[in-house]
């Protein structure tokens, strides 16, 4: 078998190369830009919202009620990233991004909104600064890549933080939905009993716990996938400085 020319062997790899880096258009990345630089300041309004009320009560007990409507805006905004995904101008995976939205969207609005009784728990600061933080790091990363200009300190928060970050956002999660489980058994919340005229049930009390053992398979999953995504951007760094 004879060998291929060097230079079409470059050329070739040259053009995959540029497909798969191909981003999306400029009315599109345009859109991108503001729709992060907005994400990126509404979790910075949430933030402020925080240190201010901390400030003022001198407690960081029920700093939730300061932040309350900022928070449910801005996390249910994140759904657009589903969208984003589907129609192709953001190269992630639909069914990833889905879940990781939809689960806070469902502990924004199906727990901690439902059931008013958690919300002066500490565990929902735990994971709302856990939750600000983050995105506030990640949708600068997005905006200031799409803009070519990206800072290393960023890029070095993004693929680090998350060390601390994401097991402190999981045990504040679980530890709200366990809070809330008594009241939900309760009052029957969201459940639907036989008979109807659907024949259908539904214990909304038992889908929370289900919830909650999810989390033993999937978080995992998405932890050793953002170790391996750190050794990948920033391992050569690392290792360059190493070198030298």
């Amino acid at each position: 078998m004879s060998a291929a020319a060097p230079g079409t062997s470059k050329t070739a790899h040259g053009d995959v190369a540029a497909k798969k880096k191909k981003g999306p258009g400029a009315l599109a990345t345009a859109y991108l830009v503001i729709y992060n630089v907005v994400m990126t300041a509404g979790w910075l309004v949430i933030a402020v919202g925080l240190v201010r009320a901390y400030l003022a009560r001198g407690s960081y007990h029920g700093l939730y009620y300061s932040i309350e409507k900022p928070l449910k805006f801005f996390q249910t905004g994140a759904l657009l990233e589903i969208l984003h995904c589907a129609v192709g101008i953001v190269p992630s995976s639909v069914v990833l991004t889905g879940f990781q939205v939809l689960s806070r969207v469902f502990l924004t609005w199906a727990v901690t909104h439902s059931v008013r009784e958690v919300q002066s728990e500490d565990s929902v600061l735990l994971f709302v600064t856990a939750w600000t933080v983050t995105e506030i790091i990640r949708y600068s990363f997005y905006t200031f890549s799409l803009l070519n200009h990206l800072p290393y300190l960023i890029k070095w928060a993004r693929y680090t933080f998350f060390f601390a970050l994401y097991p402190m956002g999981v045990s504040g999660e679980l530890l709200t939905i366990y809070a809330a489980l008594p009241f939900v058994q309760k009052t029957g919340l969201y459940s639907v009993t036989l008979p109807n005229k659907y024949n259908f049930s539904f214990d909304y009390y038992s889908f929370l716990i289900l919830v909650m053992i999810s989390y033993i398979p999937l978080f995992p999953q998405l932890y050793f996938h953002m170790i391996r995504q750190r050794k990948k951007v920033l391992g050569h760094v690392e290792d360059y400085s190493k070198v030298e």
